[in-house]
Formats: C-alpha cells, sequence, structure tokens
C-alpha cells in the first residue's frame, strides 16, 4: 500500500475523501415496511443486478451541510426492501451535535487502534498522524465536520436502535438467515459472535471521524477474515442487514433516510478496505492482537493464561501459535493452544517458567489482566481424524496437556462418540494442575477416559510408574490414531514404544521439536 497525500495515496482513503467533496444528493429513502428481514435482504439482492444498470440521477444540495451518505460515486443506493419513495422525503428534524464520542463499555471491549499493527502502515510518511487541528492526512475542516455529522447520525441511530449489545443480537440473526455460511467460518459460539459483532459496530461509531485509524482497522479486520477462510461475496448483504437490523430497533416512524444513507455509505467503504485487507494476507504475516482475561498461577512456575483476540482468530484443536510479550520485543515463543473454538473466542496457555525472564517467565510471573500480548496464525498438523469412527489416543507429559484438552473440548462440543482416551504423566500428584477442568470435559463425552500416570511418590487414586508401561497395559491401540505433546525426550520415547507394540508410524502424530 503506498503513502502520501500525493498522487501515491491509498486509493481507499482517496476514494473517501472524494465521495465526501462531492456536493450532490441521493435518491430519497423511506423507512421500510415491516417486511421480514430475510425476506428484505433477498429482495434486495434481487434488485441489485438491475439496479446498477439504471442511470444515476443526482441533484444540487438544497442546504449546504456536507453529506458524506448523499453521494457514493458508485449507483443508486436502495432503502430497505427496496422501497423508492414517489412523494416527498421526510424531513428530518434537527439534532444538536454531539460531544466527543466516548467507548461504549469497559475499557478494553473496542477494536486495537492503528498503533495496534505496526506490520500495517500506520500513516503517510510527511504527515502528522490524527489528532488536534483542522487539517488531517489531506483533509479540510469541511471534511472533517462530514465525517462527524455521519458520526452523529451513526451514533444517534444507534443509540435509538437499543444500543450495540440488541443490535449485534438483531444483526446475527439476521446473518444467520441470509448468509449462514459466513457465520458458520467463524470461530466462537453464537455469543461469542454476538460479543464481537456489538464491539465491532462500537468500534465502528468511534472511529469513524480518524480515517486513518478507521482504514487500519478494518484492512486489519480483512486480513482476520481471509485466514477464516471468509469469501468476500459473503459480506455483500451485511450493510443491509445492518441498517435493518437498526430499523427495526426503533419506534415505529422513527427510522429516517439520513440514517439509512449513513449507515449505507460507510458500509460500502468498510466493504472496500476489509476486502483490501484481506488481500494483504499474501504479501504478509497475519498477526492479532489479544488481552489478557485470566491469569491464574497454579503452581510456582506455572500459570494458565486466558487471552481473548480482538479479532477473528481460526485454528484448529491441537495446533499451537507464536507470542509475542511486552518486555521481550521480537522474540515469538510457540504454545499449545487449550481453548475451544467451537465455544467460544479465548485462548488458553499452560505455561512452565524455569526463570522470571524471556518469554515463559513474563507469561507466567510479569502478566496481568488487562495486558496485551500479540499472537501469529495457528500452525501444526495435529487434529482430530475426519474419519468419525476413528479412536483417538492422547499421551501426554506436563505442560503438553494443552492441546489435548483442546481436542477433548472439541469432540464435547460437537457431541463427538467415538472413543477417547488421554494419558497424563506428570511426576508427582502436585503437578496434575488442570485434573478438574479435564475431569469435567471427559464427563460430557460419551467414550472419553482421563488416566492420570503419577511417576514418583503416592500416585493416590491413579496408577504409578511410566506412562508408556500404562499405555501398554491398558490396551491394543494400532487402529487408534495416536497423540503426543509433552518434553521432546518424552514424545521421542513414547513413539518408539508405540511402534514396538505395532502401532503404525503415520498414525502417531505430534508436533516438530523446535
Amino acid at each position: 500500500m503506498s503513502s502520501g497525500s500525493g498522487p501515491g495515496s491509498d486509493p481507499h482513503l482517496l476514494s473517501l475523501l472524494r465521495a465526501i467533496r462531492l456536493r450532490r444528493n441521493a435518491p430519497d429513502a423511506a423507512a421500510a415496511g415491516e417486511a421480514d428481514t430475510a425476506a428484505a435482504l433477498s429482495e434486495i439482492a434481487a434488485a441489485k443486478k438491475d439496479a446498477a444498470e439504471k442511470d444515476e440521477e443526482e441533484t444540487e444540495l438544497e442546504k449546504p451541510r456536507r453529506d458524506p451518505g448523499a453521494a457514493l460515486a458508485r449507483g443508486v443506493v436502495p432503502p430497505v426492501g427496496g422501497v423508492n419513495p414517489s412523494g416527498p422525503a421526510t424531513p428530518v428534524p434537527y439534532i444538536p451535535p454531539l460531544s466527543g464520542i466516548r467507548p461504549i463499555g469497559a475499557p478494553g471491549t473496542e477494536f486495537p487502534s492503528a498503533q495496534a499493527y505496526p506490520s500495517i502502515p500506520r500513516g503517510f510518511p510527511g504527515k502528522t498522524l490524527p489528532g488536534p487541528g483542522p487539517h488531517r492526512d489531506g483533509m479540510d475542516p469541511a471534511d472533517d465536520a462530514a465525517l462527524r455529522d455521519t458520526q452523529r447520525l451513526l451514533s444517534t441511530s444507534l443509540t435509538f436502535a437499543g444500543g450495540p449489545e440488541e443490535v449485534a443480537g438483531r444483526l446475527w440473526h439476521a446473518l444467520q438467515q441470509a448468509q449462514p455460511g459466513l457465520l458458520g467460518s467463524l470461530p466462537g459460539g453464537p455469543d461469542g459472535q454476538r460479543a464481537q459483532l456489538a464491539r465491532a459496530i462500537t468500534w465502528l461509531v468511534h472511529t469513524m471521524d480518524d480515517p486513518p485509524a478507521l482504514v487500519t482497522g478494518c484492512s486489519a479486520l480483512g486480513a482476520a477474515l481471509a485466514e477464516c477462510g471468509l469469501q468476500w461475496n459473503q459480506l455483500h448483504l451485511v450493510g443491509a442487514a445492518l441498517a435493518e437490523s437498526m430499523r427495526t430497533g426503533m419506534a415505529p416512524g422513527a427510522w429516517r433516510q439520513d440514517f439509512d444513507q449513513a449507515w449505507r455509505w460507510t458500509w460500502q467503504h468498510t466493504y472496500e478496505w476489509i476486502v483490501h485487507g484481506g488481500t494483504l494476507t499474501a504479501y504478509q504475516p497475519t498477526v492479532w492482537d489479544t488481552e489478557v482475561v485470566e491469569h491464574d498461577l497454579r503452581r510456582d512456575d506455572l500459570a494458565v493464561v486466558r487471552l481473548r483476540p480482538f479479532l477473528p482468530m481460526p485454528y484448529r484443536p491441537g495446533q499451537y501459535a507464536r507470542f509475542e510479550v511486552p518486555g521481550v520485543p521480537g522474540i515469538w515463543r510457540p504454545y499449545s493452544l487449550a481453548g475451544a473454538p467451537h465455544r467460544d473466542d479465548v485462548i488458553e496457555l499452560h505455561v512452565r517458567a524455569k526463570t522470571e525472564t524471556g518469554v515463559s517467565g513474563t507469561l507466567v510471573h510479569h502478566t496481568r489482566p488487562g495486558d496485551r500480548i500479540r499472537v501469529t496464525r495457528a500452525e501444526g498438523d495435529m487434529s482430530l481424524p475426519a474419519e468419525p469412527g476413528r479412536g483417538v489416543l492422547m499421551i501426554a507429559g506436563d505442560t503438553g496437556v494443552a492441546p489435548m484438552k483442546a481436542m477433548l473440548a472439541e469432540l464435547a462440543a460437537t457431541a463427538d462418540t467415538r472413543q477417547a482416551v488421554l494419558f497424563w504423566g506428570v511426576r508427582d500428584l502436585t503437578e496434575l494442575y488442570d485434573i478438574e477442568a479435564l475431569t469435567a470435559l471427559a464427563a460430557e463425552i460419551p467414550r472419553a477416559t482421563v488416566v492420570p500416570v503419577v511417576a514418583e511418590g503416592d500416585p493416590g487414586p491413579y496408577p504409578s510408574g511410566l506412562v508408556t508401561d500404562a499405555v501398554a497395559a491398558y490396551g491394543e491401540w494400532s487402529r487408534h490414531e495416536i497423540y503426543l505433546a509433552g518434553p521432546p525426550l518424552m514424545i521421542a520415547g513414547t513413539s518408539a514404544v508405540l511402534q514396538q507394540l505395532g502401532v503404525p508410524a503415520a498414525r502417531i502424530h505430534h508436533d516438530p521439536a523446535e
């Protein structure tokens, strides 16, 4: 993406400024009828091709106010439901200007700013990033006023419609009816997806008057959606669904044409920047910014850390990712992901630290809720077998139980009925730091068993000795898919024992040693 305020400027940002400066009037728009959401979206999709073939009719503005939603230089923007009134437009009552927009909800709920993504250009050389003063990145005062006017319309209509949480709930149901494949490609369950939609709507409204941050954030979202495997044509109806979700939350007659135009104009530009960001994944690595939501010190040297990405982050149970922590820049350490992507959007790490320094030491001893941690895309070939009837044997040592926990959570979330057995080898009883959670997960799976194996001291109610001896005594495993995780010596020794027991090497899976 080129930089500067001259001919080499970001084409998407320049298109925004050109649209703002046009003094044209959009076709009239009226409140949509009470039609069902899915039906309304279907009408829009069917009418889209015909509408694109019609000539645009534009007139001069009757008022001096610059309305960026008045002209898009792309053709007619139909109102929700496809209704174009023949009578005069509904008068728009005066709304006093709002003071500076304040975040809705607790700190940390909004999406990352431009500064959170150093791999993406943050601004334009020779220009000052957004700050005080009327001129920002080539914008004149009238441009700035037009954006703030659009922001006022978005904020006012969002309030009239019940707030971001209620609008996000209606939007989720509308997309579930019209584009179920879109939601199906995103991680997390319905509650988590609705929460992310609410945060996205809040962020969009608050960032509307800051074009560089808006373009950067939308580009980052596009990269995340591309990593999720989303097809861009799945986003075509999101703008109409969003406007409809606003309208249906308002009192009868409260939906106005300038609300409709503002949301549709905003989505058209947002869509372009999202797609542009998605194309960047072919040229640069995708990095997610996450927030620590829970830090649980289970032992003096071991912690379970839970993180929530600001943007959708896809991964398969059993994979790992690389993490960078504040204070240790440029050092990326791999950790297995113990989360449940089908249940929520939270990532769980199990970290043991030998010292208080480095990435592991920082995660265990110096990390607190609210801290920001960066993570790369998920890696690794470990995942549950596609063949539904094939049994699963998991053998873990120490914190290697983390990817096994993720696979158990996947079996529970999908109500899988295959046999699943987890052997967790530890030195003594004090190292069974997550046994309660594992036992609870196994109870949700019809044919799952968790077998801790204690090597030293009093084993309590569990088998004692080497984990490989317990595996050999438990049963015959040649027809199972087998997954190993833990210290490198444990993985090498267990793999050799399994092959001696007749298990084909092709059925033994583990991450490569680093």
